[in-house]
């Protein structure tokens, strides 16, 4: 176990991405993956396993029942989600597949998303406080306890 930045974090996620020639989706997944790292969820351990997927991009288009995201992994596809959110306001999303990457959007952009992303935080509405904000803080002053094996996975 070594502890690292989340500077650190983020930059190895961008590199994690661009080895797999998935650049294009680092400048939203990378800044996530720090995040939820930060505040203690499994950020580089969804992105190993979504860097695993064979699909990487799904056509998104909003219907009667909110939004499909066929199972492509939101570190992929988050970005499009966001853009979509933001669009057409609250969506009920499906067939989400890492929907915690959507979590950091949700909190720094103060929308609700309708998947069980963090069963501990209230979807919808608008919330009064940002509960990750202290987590956030003694990650940025203490840095990140990462295992090593996993971090030898993303190199």
């Amino acid at each position: 176990m070594t502890t690292h930045s989340l500077a650190e974090i983020e930059a190895h996620a961008r590199a994690a991405l661009a080895r797999k020639g998935l650049s294009q989706h680092a400048d939203f997944a990378a800044p996530a993956c720090a995040f939820l790292e930060g505040v203690a969820y499994p950020g580089l351990k969804i992105l190993a396993e979504a860097l695993e997927d064979p699909a990487t991009s799904a056509t998104l288009e909003k219907d009667l029942m909110g939004l499909d995201l066929q199972h492509v992994s939101c570190v992929f596809i988050g970005a499009e989600v966001e853009r979509i959110l933001k669009e057409h306001g609250r969506l009920f999303l499906r067939n989400v597949r890492h929907g915690l990457y959507l979590l950091p959007g949700s909190v720094t952009q103060n929308y609700g998303i309708g998947c069980p992303v963090d069963p501990g935080f209230p979807l919808g509405g608008e919330r009064s406080k940002n509960p990750y904000v202290d987590k956030l803080d003694a990650s940025t002053r203490n840095g990140v306890i990462v295992d090593d094996a996993l971090w030898q996975s993303l190199a």
